[in-house]
Parts: C-alpha cells; structure tokens; sequence
C-alpha cells in the first residue's frame, strides 16, 4: 500500500477540494480517494507550498495536510481530457475540445490551431478512454459545398471516413466525407418521428442518408416518406440504408433538386415537410408551400440564429410562407435544437399550414 501526502478534508467539502487541487495541478489521479468515518483522504503529487496552502485554506478553512497509506489499485482516467492534464502545460487544458462527436467506431474533433501539436496525442488519449472508438478524425475545413460536406484528418487509429451509425433502434451507414450526417440531432430525429400519425404522406426535402425518414419509417406502420437529396452519394447510402433497416416499402428515395421533383411528382402530396438545410431552407419554403396538400399540413423549419429564442424565425417563417401565398395557422413549436458556433443555434419552427 503506497504511502502519499494526502488532503485530509470532511466528505462534504470532497467536491470542492478535488477542484481547488486540480487548479493548482496538485490532485493525484493515479490513486482512489478513501473515506474513513466522515473523513476523506484525497492523494496529492506533493505537499502544497505555503501559498497554495494559505489559498486552500482560506477556501476550505478545515483542511488537514497529512499522508496516507493508499489502496494500490490505480483510478483510471475517465475521459480523454484526464489524460491530457499529463502531457501539455496546465494553461492549455481550458483550449482541449470538450464536444467530441461520436459516430459509430469513428470519434470526430475540432483541434484548435494552439493544440495543433497536441493533436496525434488527442487522438490516442480518445481512443484510450473509448474503447469502441476504432478512428479519431479532426475537422480540416468548415462545411462547405452543395453537398454540405467537410474534409477530416485522421490524427488516431484507422485512416477512414465510413462507419456504422446505430441510433433510436436503426442502422444507418454513414461516410463523413460523402454526406452530412450529426449524431447531435439524435434527439431531434426522434421527436419529430414522434410527432408523425398514421397514414401521413411525409416529403423529407433534404434527407441526406436517412436519419428522418428511416425513423419515421419504423416507428409507423401506414405511413411513406419521399427521402429527397441532390447528393448522390448521400443518395447511395439512403437506399442502403432502406434496405438494412427493411423500410422499401415505406421510403422512397429521390435523387435531384427538391424544386424539381416537387414540382414533376410532389405537388401536394404532403402532410409534413421537413426542411433540415438551415443554410438555405428560406430559399425553399415555397417548395415546401406547393408540397403540402391543398387542405394544409405541417412544415418543420429549421435554420440558423444568433440567438437561442427563435422569435425572429417564426416571424421570418411566417413572412415567406404569406409570399408564397399560404398561410401559417399556428407556430407548433419553435425552439433552439442544438448550438453550433459561439452565439449560433439551431433553431426550429414546426407550423401548422393553411
């Protein structure tokens, strides 16, 4: 049993003490804490000098530097960020991206330019702490292009952009370099599948490899989506992805300009229209407009705001949706799904149309 100086603290002050020590980079997270009574033996890397003594006891009062005989099973760090605390100076933690987006066996990262030498070591440090985690991959540029596409950097494991996604009970074979697809909608995926009733006839305008319509699809019986992309190679995987989760006969999926097929096969075809491109979904509500059925439906809007309440999109919505002369008979629902940039969100607005 390994003898280690050590914070002797009472339990309820435990929290507090963790956090002032690892700002002065003293904690030692190769040991377990231990309690004995109501007294807990918290292992520091050495004797705090007497000013970080004085700022701990000025924040903590009752504290007690002592040393203990510590349990030699080591506490196992768990996330990538403790492994990192051991290999870049203290001033750099606070830049380490905390969001990591996991799809599948593929983990994918924003490096910082000042953790940029850090990165191979970012990567290995994801991979250790998870263990399902086969590829690291860091952004290489922004999204960009028709397709809505961005390049990656393997910086860990295995050199590759293709994976497969598991989410709320489907399957879906995803390539990151090919088409967009963010397991940070998983949430918002399974709502709106929730919000759809039998016999609905649904035009997912901007479908990319399924993630809406292939929910929509198993959660009902009587129901068929019109997946539609421009991508295709989104396309490609679509029907793959029909296939594997075994919803042909539910799914259809269209390749070409939502605004040309809308207006050869899909007008007023629809009870529900979802227009999941935020970039540029104003610029086709009214292909949304000559979707919906004559006797009206609902529209999914989503887009991008500097602002988490989404006051200004329904009234943007509601102003395209008059030009394209209908109109919006009740805001449903409008809310931030999820923020993107400092002082950017995802916002929806769910309308129910004349």
């Amino acid at each position: 049993m390994p003898t280690s100086p050590c914070i002797k603290i009472h339990k309820t002050k435990g929290e507090k003490t963790v956090t002032l020590l690892k700002q002065f980079n003293l904690f030692n997270r190769n040991l377990k804490i231990e309690q004995k009574d109501d007294s807990l033996y918290i292992p520091v890397s050495r004797k705090p000098d007497a000013n970080e003594l004085k700022k701990l006891r000025k924040n903590l009062q009752t504290l007690e530097v002592s040393v203990h005989d510590f349990a030699t099973e080591k506490l196992q760090p768990k996330t990538f960020v403790d492994l990192m605390e051991k290999e870049m100076p203290p001033h750099l933690i606070a830049s380490l991206p905390h969001a990591v987006d996991f799809v599948g066996d593929i983990a994918v990262i924003e490096v910082p330019p000042e953790l940029v030498r850090y990165k191979d070591k970012i990567g290995q440090a994801i991979m250790a702490t998870n263990k399902r985690v086969h590829t690291v991959l860091a952004k290489a540029s922004p999204i960009k292009g028709v397709h809505r596409t961005r390049e990656f950097e393997p910086i860990a494991g295995e050199a590759k952009t293709a994976t497969v996604h598991k989410e709320n009970g489907c399957v879906f074979y995803v390539d990151l370099s090919k088409a967009y697809f963010s397991p940070r909608l998983s949430s918002e995926h399974a709502r709106i599948a929730s919000t759809v009733s039998e016999g609905e006839t649904v035009v997912d305008m901007f479908s990319g490899v399924g993630p809406f319509a292939i929910q929509i699809a198993k959660r009902h019986k009587n129901v068929h989506v019109y997946a539609v992309d421009f991508n295709p190679e989104a396309i490609e995987l679509l029907t793959r992805n029909i296939a594997a989760n075994k919803v042909a006969d539910k799914v259809t999926a269209v390749l070409g300009d939502v605004r040309q097929i809308v207006h050869d096969r899909l007008n007023g075809v629809a009870d529900r229209v979802l227009m999941n491109l935020p970039e540029k979904a104003m610029e086709y509500v009214d292909v949304a407009c000559r979707a919906i059925k004559p006797t009206g439906g609902i529209m999914h809007y989503y887009e991008f705001a500097n602002t988490r309440t989404p006051t200004a999109s329904k009234l943007r919505l509601i102003k395209a949706v008059e030009k394209a002369n209908r109109k919006v008979n009740k805001v449903l629902l409008s809310k931030p799904v999820r923020a993107t940039a400092p002082y950017t969100w995802q916002v929806v607005v769910d309308a129910q149309i004349k």
